[in-house]
């Protein structure tokens, strides 16, 4: 391509702009461990940078420092840790990870646990795919490879007025643009600058390094093409099963929050249930109503029972948190207002 040449004068405003303006002080990038390396790769899919470094990571690391602490700690734990943070798949798959990792040592007799620095060895893991392959290679074993997550495909659909790529082309792309001899700054530069730069409203692109080679930088926001989505809602009848003053609660086996304690769906409420009220949450591709209802045992008949405080020590869903808090503002409404609820 023609702005290939350009590279090299490109590639030296990259390393002063990261220089000067990179996140360096986050703390991923100051360690050598490929494990809070990966760690941080893990919870920054589909998460923010913010609400990562100020509620998750550090205390899932001082939970399970090592991958043999977290290879060997039940996935409850972990999950509990995980609690809020969401897509909990990502929590199962760094566990079954670590398991597999501590399980490899111990066969092979081999002095530490860790990750596999080939590329093809590491996507062959659970939770690692191509793009997640990369980063690991590039930033735990300062490989010469490209990076690609969201700010950076941004970038590159705007340097070559790309509306709709395919992840062929933006791979070959990135590779094409890659300062090889500083392939780790270039790389914390390329996402810092799609972070705090080339965003996707209101882009500041005269002070881009990038913006000699831009093609795209007259509308930088037609690029790429968003599809729009109608996020589609769903309804759930709940029924929240009380005995001895405890909850019922099981712990979910389905794909969606599989592992997480929960309240269990159901139909067609019990004839002698009473409606509680209902909550509200939005996931990232439906929106959910749960329309709760309380039914009270004389004899139990679920496996689990727990009080509120016990159910705090478990990993729920935020819509079960949602749903803790319902039943205990009805419970206290209806004792102050002079009976008990359920009498």
């Amino acid at each position: 391509m023609a702005i290939i040449p350009l590279m090299k004068q490109v590639h030296e405003k990259i390393r002063k702009w990261y220089k000067k303006h990179g996140r360096k002080e986050l703390p991923w990038r100051n360690t050598a461990d490929p494990y809070p390396i990966y760690l941080s790769e893990i919870m920054l899919q589909q998460t923010q940078v913010n609400t990562v470094l100020e509620r998750y990571y550090f205390p899932f690391l001082k939970k399970f420092p090592t991958f043999e602490a977290l290879g060997k700690a039940p996935l409850d734990d972990v999950m509990k840790m995980w609690e809020g943070l969401g897509y909990y798949n990502r929590a199962k798959n760094l566990h079954r990870t670590a398991a597999l990792l501590c399980q490899k040592e111990k066969q092979t007799q081999e002095n530490s646990t860790t990750l596999p620095s080939d590329i093809n060895a590491l996507m062959e893991l659970p939770g690692i795919g191509i793009n997640t392959a990369h980063a690991i290679a590039a930033f735990a074993f300062r490989q010469s490879v490209p990076v690609m997550e969201a700010n950076v495909k941004r970038i590159l659909c705007r340097l070559h007025k790309l509306t709709t790529p395919t992840d062929k082309i933006l791979w070959e792309l990135a590779y094409s643009h890659l300062d090889k001899k500083h392939s780790f700054d270039y790389n914390q530069a390329m996402m810092d600058i799609g972070a705090t730069l080339c965003t996707p409203k209101n882009p500041h692109c005269t002070q881009c390094p990038l913006s000699a080679l831009c093609l795209g930088k007259e509308e930088p926001t037609r690029y790429p093409t968003k599809k729009k989505r109608v996020v589609p809602k769903k309804e759930q009848h709940i029924m929240l099963t009380v005995y001895d003053d405890k909850l019922a609660l099981s712990q979910r086996t389905g794909k969606f929050l599989h592992g997480l304690w929960g309240f269990p769906s159901t139909e067609v409420p019990l004839c002698a249930s009473e409606y509680l009220g209902e909550v509200s949450h939005a996931y990232t591709h439906f929106k959910l109503l749960c329309k709760v209802w309380i039914y009270y045992e004389t004899d139990s008949t679920q496996e689990h029972y727990f009080t509120v405080e016990e159910i705090r020590k478990l990993a729920i869903s935020k819509v079960d948190e949602k749903i803790v808090k319902l039943y205990l503002d009805t419970i206290q409404h209806n004792t102050e207002g002079g009976f008990q609820y359920g009498g």
